[in-house]
């Protein structure tokens, strides 16, 4: 009898351990979900969760436009949001790093709702990304015209963000794809920056003749942006560090994969700052006057650089992997991408967060 009394006493301490077990994670995941993470004393708005991995984040007017890889774009007009989906001409690949990547509002959108689009497919044992126009139609998003097919991809290296420059000209980051000739092969598009008209031709002032290639070796760049000076700059990543900020020039050699780091070699543009032994693992980027804000994945933040005193610091952190950023006056903007199978999401992942643009 005290047998049966000393397991029924051990099974009730255990059943009150495991609910207050229970109740302690259930009240750590609603702070987690509620919480206001401070950055630099500045408070975070939580304004979006459960996005699905997002990669770019684009605004017109009030409304957020976002692009997730599962291939939807999220519409959020500052009260309420919804998930619309893109119809596609080719199936959406499902290996890592895939899906629908970069997304750029064209200028006319007000009038035209076509936006372009950078996304990856398979065909037969083969994967390619494809650069597109899709269109907003009532609630959901269709394929249009193709402008660049068959860019030769793998497993990973996609590269994928697309902006408009200041020259207004559409301008594409491409990975190499895994393949370590293709970024000092000119006549390759792999691990590249290209450069194209809106239409999809090619500008006759590009620096090679008859080629998109803007500029070269470069191994998986995912983001860019110009400064107020019309100075273009990209994130790149590097192989375990070594990760780079570069700024971007016509015709120029960015080195992947014949130097990295510190390393010179004559016909070559080292980096302007880059990670050493650590990893950003870089993304996408915005400038603000003289001031780089660029996504850091492995390096899980918000990380500023300025251009004149060459310093680098983290300004937002706490928020886990992020891929895309965006300035908006005086309020930095950026999408977490815990969600994209290297993170540790909770259960309001992924989100869109506000911050007071760190000075």
């Amino acid at each position: 009898m005290k047998y049966v009394k000393s397991i029924l006493l051990i099974m009730l301490c255990s059943m009150v351990a495991l609910t207050a077990c229970k109740n302690e994670e259930s009240s750590q995941s609603e702070k987690d979900d509620d919480k206001a993470i401070v950055t630099n004393g500045r408070e975070g708005t939580i304004l979006i969760q459960n996005l699905q991995t997002p990669w770019s984040i684009q605004k017109h007017r009030d409304t957020f436009y976002i692009s997730e890889r599962t291939g939807y774009i999220y519409v959020y007009d500052g009260e309420s949001g919804n998930r619309q989906s893109v119809q596609l001409q080719k199936q959406l690949a499902q290996t890592p790093e895939a899906g629908l990547l970069g997304f750029y509002l064209k200028p006319n959108f007000e009038d035209s709702r076509e936006a372009f689009a950078y996304y990856t497919y398979q065909e037969g044992d083969r994967l390619f990304n494809r650069l597109t126009v899709i269109k907003q139609v009532d609630n959901q998003w269709q394929e249009q015209t193709p402008l660049l097919d068959q860019i030769p991809a793998d497993t990973f290296h996609h590269g994928g963000r697309i902006k408009i420059g200041p020259d207004q000209k559409l301008y594409v980051t491409v990975g190499d794809g895994l393949n370590p000739d293709a970024p000092q092969d000119i006549n390759s598009i792999n691990g590249k920056i290209l450069r194209m008209d809106l239409d999809g031709s090619i500008p006759p002032d590009n620096p090679f003749q008859n080629s998109y290639v803007y500029s070269y070796g470069l191994r998986n760049p995912q983001g860019i942006a110009w400064d107020s000076q019309g100075f273009m700059y990209s994130t790149d990543h590097g192989q375990t560090a070594l990760d780079e900020i570069n700024r971007i020039q016509a015709g120029k050699n960015y080195g992947w994969p014949v130097i990295s780091g510190n390393q010179q070699q004559s016909g070559m543009e080292p980096p302007l700052i880059h990670s050493g032994n650590t990893t950003w693992a870089p993304s996408g980027m915005d400038i603000a006057d003289r001031t780089i804000y660029f996504a850091a994945l492995r390096g899980e933040g918000v990380y500023r650089y300025n251009i004149d005193s060459n310093q680098v610091d983290k300004v937002v952190q706490g928020y886990g992997r992020i891929r895309d950023v965006w300035i908006d006056d005086a309020t930095l903007y950026f999408v977490t991408n815990n969600t994209d199978g290297r993170g540790n999401p909770d259960l309001a992942d992924d989100k869109l967060v506000a911050i007071p643009l760190p000075r």
